[in-house]
This record gives C-alpha cells, sequence and structure tokens, in this order.
C-alpha cells in the first residue's frame, strides 16, 4: 500500500524546526528514561543471541544507540524517513554500532523475514489510520516467524487532566493522526494487522497523557 507523503510523514516534534530540541522535550514529557528501560528489557528478553532489531522511525536514535550497547551481539538498525534526524543519530556517541537506513514506515526496503524484533517508538501517532495500517504491515513482511512486535506510543487517557494534556499533544502532531490513540484503538489495530498475542504491558503517567508499551507477535 502507497500511501501520500503528506499522510504519512510528519517530523518528530511535530514541526520541522523544532527538530533540534526533540531530544529535550522529549527527556521532559514522556518519562523517557523509564519508558526506554522497559522497552529495552522487553526487546533485549526476548531477542536471539546474535538477533536482528529494526528500531522503526528511530528519530534521534537514542533507543537504537543503547540497545546496541546493550547488546552487542545483535544487530540493530535505525531506518527514519527525515535525514535530518537521522544526522543528528549519526553524530552521536555509540552510533557506530548501528546500521542508519533513510527509509518511510510502510515502505521499507527490507527483504521479508529479515528480523527478530521490530521496535515502533513514539512512531505510530505521527501517522495516520491508513499509514499506520501500512507501517505495521510491513513490520509484519520483515519479521521472521514468531518475532516480535514492540510498540511504544500513547494510549488511551484515563481522567480529565490526562485528556487535556494529551489535546495539547493533538494540537502539535495533528488530530487526524492521534485520535484513534485518544480512542484506546492502538491493539485494535495491531491484531488487524495478523499480529498474535497483543499485550499491554505498562502504562505511564507523563506530561501529554498515557503513554503505553505494547508487545505482539508475528505468527
Amino acid at each position: 500500500m502507497r500511501v501520500p507523503t503528506q499522510d504519512r510523514f510528519v517530523h518528530a516534534a511535530g514541526r520541522a524546526w523544532l527538530t533540534r530540541v526533540y531530544d529535550p522535550v522529549v527527556a521532559l514529557t514522556s518519562r523517557e528514561r523509564r519508558f526506554r528501560a522497559l522497552l529495552g528489557e522487553r526487546v533485549s528478553a526476548g531477542l536471539p543471541d546474535g538477533g536482528t532489531v529494526l528500531d522503526m522511525g528511530c528519530g534521534t536514535g537514542t533507543f537504537a544507540i543503547a540497545l546496541a550497547a546493550a547488546r552487542p551481539d545483535a544487530t540493530v538498525i535505525g531506518i527514519d524517513g527525515d535525514p535530518e534526524i537521522l544526522g543528528i543519530a549519526r553524530a552521536k556517541r555509540g552510533a557506530e554500532r548501528v546500521d542508519w537506513r533513510e527509509g518511510l514506515a510502510g515502505e521499507l526496503d527490507l527483504s521479508t523475514e529479515s528480523a527478530d524484533a521490530v521496535v515502533m517508538s513514539l512512531l505510530l501517532h505521527h501517522l495516520q489510520p491508513a499509514a499506520k495500517h501500512a507501517a505495521l504491515a510491513d513490520a509484519r513482511r520483515v519479521l521472521r516467524p514468531g518475532g516480535m512486535l514492540h510498540i511504544a506510543d500513547w494510549g488511551r487517557p484515563h481522567d480529565a487532566i490526562m485528556r487535556t494534556a494529551f489535546g495539547v499533544l493533538q494540537l502539535i502532531d495533528g488530530i487526524p493522526n492521534t485520535r484513534d490513540h485518544a480512542a484506546g484503538r492502538l491493539p485494535a489495530f495491531v491484531a488487524d494487522a495478523g499480529f498474535a498475542d497483543v499485550t499491554t504491558y505498562a502504562r505511564l503517567r507523563t506530561t501529554f497523557g498515557s503513554l503505553e508499551l505494547l508487545s505482539a507477535q508475528c505468527a
């Protein structure tokens, strides 16, 4: 499925001019250390020796670099559609351990069944529904049977304060692409893409709402 460019790509901070402040904003608003630690533990626990991990929409590379350092036996591939943000990633300490590639979720130039794990960290809320489906289909295509999908992204706010906070994020990142997250539909998107055992294993209260961590298996 090919999705029009304007429907499938949003800059990491919502606006191109905010790219340079993406890292400090995420650190201040998303409980980054906590959610990335939980995500890393989950990915590493299910990754075979010498396995391959694809970080789809890797952004500034924080997670990919940390995972590559924690699992030097693994091949970590970081893919993003924004060349500027990939430049930031490549300049970071430890970036040489990661294979950086430019590409869009939904149009990955990778062979079928080439990864043991796919990570989508703060990616899907940038994509409109058709692009979410395309990205998840691509993840399933490149995963080996039994491979794992790992997602960290926004879920349904659970009280008035969180709904207000998430409303601010929606103004930044766009309402059409965040509407399904506000309604709690992310697990359904994953299941509809053909994944099994869709599990939400953590929910973190953050400045911008409820950040959920999910895992699912490629059947």
